[in-house]
Parts: C-alpha cells; sequence; structure tokens
C-alpha cells in the first residue's frame, strides 16, 4: 500500500469517528467517561496491569458503540421498511453495547474501589509521574479534546479545517511539554516559534480561521499546563 493511500485509509477511518461523535450522543457520553477514568487512573497511581485493563476495557466499550452504529446503519438502508428482523438485529447489537459496558464497569468497580477506599483512609495525594509521561498524556488527552470539540461542529476534519486547529493545539502542547522537560529558555524559545509558525501556517494556506488557530493553541497548552502543573 502506498503512502497516499495509506494516508486516505486513516482519514477515512477518521472522518467515522467523528461522524460517530457528531451523530451518537451514547458515544460522546463513553468518550466523557473515558477521559474521566483515564485521569481518575493516573491521580490514583493506578498500578500499570491494572491501568491495562482498564484502557482494553474502554476500547472494547468505543468500539462495540461504534460497531452498534455501523449495524443500525446498513440495516436501514437494507430494510428501510419496518420489519421484525432488522428490529432484532438492531436489538442484539445494542445488547452487544450493553453487555460490554456492564463488563466494563464492573472492571472499573473492582480495580479502581481499593484505591478509592485509600483516598477515604489517607486522604488524596495526587500521584507524581516522569515529564515524559505527562507530556504522552497531554498529548493524548489534547488529541481527545480536539476530536469531542470537533463532533460539535458541522465541519472540519481531525488535523484540517474546523474548530478548533488540532495542528496548533498539538504544536502549543508540545512547546509546554519541552519548555518542562528541557527547563532551557532558547529551547523553549525555538519550540515557542515553530509552534507559532505552524499555527500561521494554517491560517496562511486558509485551512483556518485566526480564531480556530487561537482556540487550539490555548486549548492545547492549557490542558498540558495544567497536567504539568498536576502530575510533575
Amino acid at each position: 500500500m502506498s503512502l497516499k493511500k495509506w494516508v486516505d485509509s486513516v482519514n477515512n477511518a477518521i472522518e467515522g469517528i467523528l461522524y460517530a461523535l457528531k451523530t451518537q450522543r451514547h458515544l460522546r457520553c463513553h468518550f466523557y467517561l473515558a477521559v474521566t477514568v483515564f485521569i481518575l487512573s493516573h491521580i490514583l497511581g493506578v498500578g500499570r496491569t491494572d491501568f491495562l485493563i482498564i484502557s482494553i476495557a474502554v476500547i472494547l466499550v468505543l468500539l462495540a458503540e461504534m460497531i452498534n452504529t455501523a449495524i443500525e446503519y446498513v440495516v436501514d438502508m437494507i430494510s428501510p421498511e419496518h420489519s421484525e428482523k432488522a428490529r432484532i438485529a438492531k436489538d442484539v447489537s445494542a445488547g452487544a453495547v450493553f453487555i460490554t459496558a456492564f463488563g466494563a464497569a464492573v472492571l472499573g468497580y473492582i480495580i479502581l474501589f481499593p484505591y478509592l477506599v485509600s483516598v477515604f483512609e489517607t486522604g488524596i495525594h495526587v500521584t507524581k509521574h516522569s515529564k515524559d509521561k505527562v507530556a504522552l498524556i497531554a498529548v493524548i488527552l489534547v488529541l481527545i479534546s480536539v476530536v469531542l470539540l470537533k463532533s460539535r461542529s458541522k465541519g472540519g476534519h481531525l488535523l484540517r479545517g474546523g474548530m478548533p486547529s488540532g495542528h496548533s493545539a498539538i504544536a502549543f502542547s508540545a512547546w509546554v511539554a519541552v519548555t518542562y522537560i528541557a527547563e532551557n529558555f532558547i529551547v523553549s524559545l525555538l519550540s515557542f516559534v515553530m509552534a507559532v509558525l505552524i499555527a500561521q501556517s494554517r491560517v496562511a494556506v486558509r485551512v483556518h480561521t485566526l480564531l480556530e488557530v487561537i482556540v487550539g493553541a490555548v486549548l492545547g497548552a492549557g490542558i498540558t499546563l495544567l497536567l504539568f502543573a498536576v502530575f510533575s
């Protein structure tokens, strides 16, 4: 597969995610819950194995919800008129989502309960993480935030068009991360200049408006700054 075809395939997949988020309220709720669990796990200092189990459970819930959405569209396309078999197909796919979500909730309870009990016994102590790990967390949360915000807008792709600018968000997130990790003014300044150039290029090629770029920059820098302030 050529690079162009691979990029097109990735863009099509991202388009599918954004469309599902725009049209499916339950999927948006699952994404919000996923972000909440993700942040809570890092605050509580959930162990590596436990976090992997929680992550897999969350991914399965999101996957099941998207497959359910695809099945519903296919059923509606094949059987636009009311049909008992079509109803059964939709109910079964919805049931699969329910089972997956219920199982994820049980796993989350079993894993997180001891950590929550510890909070009530010893008080809240935010677990500190290495700077490179915080930078990775920041990039993930910035990308998720961009996806969720773009899912509420009428147009735009993940990294092309729409509110906010994904390029600007990631660029300014990287700037803040580099500043904390390098602790060097020159390195920070060069990273800032690069972030500004990336943001300016999006306006220059008329992919984004100035407002979309500014919102993206504030979003990326703000989330990353907050995470470093809390976890590092």
